[in-house]
């Protein structure tokens, strides 16, 4: 299993998911709001898409997902009111018992209360109710990218932190063919990601790579159709015993069906096992090896110029 299907089937704590213009995280929101997936009570809060479009069946089991349509709250009409205190009596309200709480968009929400840090607090005040329920419960973020984003991943909120970022197959096919850099394991990771997370971060470059010429036009996954594209993962973590933190970044893909690591045409595989390893070693094709059919073993060898070549004794000029 990928590292990002786990986190489908078992996400915990803290969980970002961040869409951008170029390439929307959306087909894995709406594998996590699954049945399937949801062995505990789901609230799913909609700010910015309907909840038609994020859940397949919005009457399939009642019983283990509430669904609160905030859409219509639009700042400046007469239908707006502030939903945080409906929010958060929700959850509080919400049945014993590990609770997963999904949030859709949270940069919807910090625009309609026009404010960053007050929008910080009340998820610190949700990520606080969510902790106090037993495990595994979780708060889980979409969002597009925006100046939000660096409130909400760092430490101060949560010492763990799972961040999905979705990037377009056009990025790395750009990497591959301007930089001929490789993405790990198939090519050095230190070379990989100093090229890779500064252009990632410029959102024109990504846009000029789908809407540009030559682009597909659109990002994968924007209807109910999933098609491929590529997910980065940061995942931050406790050591044991509390001891220091780590940090993990790593690409996987995203198939429409599932997860799966990225493809060949990604021209990122499958690490190999070690038994695997040392099999595709002894298929290597050696460079210097001398195809041959032959059983025994040949010596090749040319003369020097410098070499004396001929059928006399070389010892009969000595005087013994």
């Amino acid at each position: 299993m990928s590292r990002l299907a786990s986190i489908i089937a078992n996400p915990s704590d803290l969980v970002i998911l961040q869409s951008s213009v170029s390439q929307t995280c959306l087909p894995i929101l709406r594998q996590i709001l699954k049945p399937a997936q949801r062995p505990s009570r789901t609230l799913l809060f909609s700010f910015l898409y309907p909840p038609s479009s994020l859940v397949e069946n919005l009457t399939s089991d009642t019983s283990l997902i509430s669904i609160f349509d905030y859409t219509e709250r639009i700042p400046g009409y007469d239908t707006w009111t502030d939903s945080r205190q409906d929010t958060l009596e929700a959850i509080r309200s919400a049945p014993p018992g590990p609770l997963s709480v999904v949030i859709d968009s949270v940069d919807t929400l910090a625009s309609d209360i026009s404010s960053d840090s007050q929008t910080f607090k009340f998820i610190r005040a949700l990520l606080t109710l969510i902790s106090s329920r037993p495990q595994p419960s979780v708060l889980v973020l979409h969002l597009l990218t925006c100046s939000f984003l660096s409130l909400v991943t760092q430490t101060a909120l949560s010492p763990t932190l799972t961040h999905v970022i979705a990037h377009p197959p056009a990025l790395i096919e750009y990497l591959v063919t301007a930089f001929s850099t490789l993405p790990p394991p198939a090519g050095p990771a230190e070379k990989f990601w100093s090229i890779f997370i500064p252009i990632s971060e410029r959102a024109p470059e990504s846009q000029r790579l789908v809407y540009g010429p030559g682009g597909t036009g659109t990002c994968a996954g924007a209807g109910n159709d999933s098609n491929e594209f590529v997910v980065e993962l940061i995942i931050r973590g406790v050591g044991a015993e509390g001891g220091r933190r780590t940090t993990e970044r790593i690409l996987e893909g995203w198939d429409g069906k599932g997860t799966e690591r990225l493809r060949k045409k990604y021209h990122l595989q499958k690490p190999l096992d070690p038994m695997q390893n040392e099999e595709s070693r002894g298929r290597v094709p050696l460079p210097y090896a001398h195809q041959s059919s032959a059983t025994c073993s040949t010596i090749y060898y040319e003369p020097d110029s410098a070499d004396d070549i001929d059928d006399d004794d070389p010892d009969e000029d000595l005087d013994i």
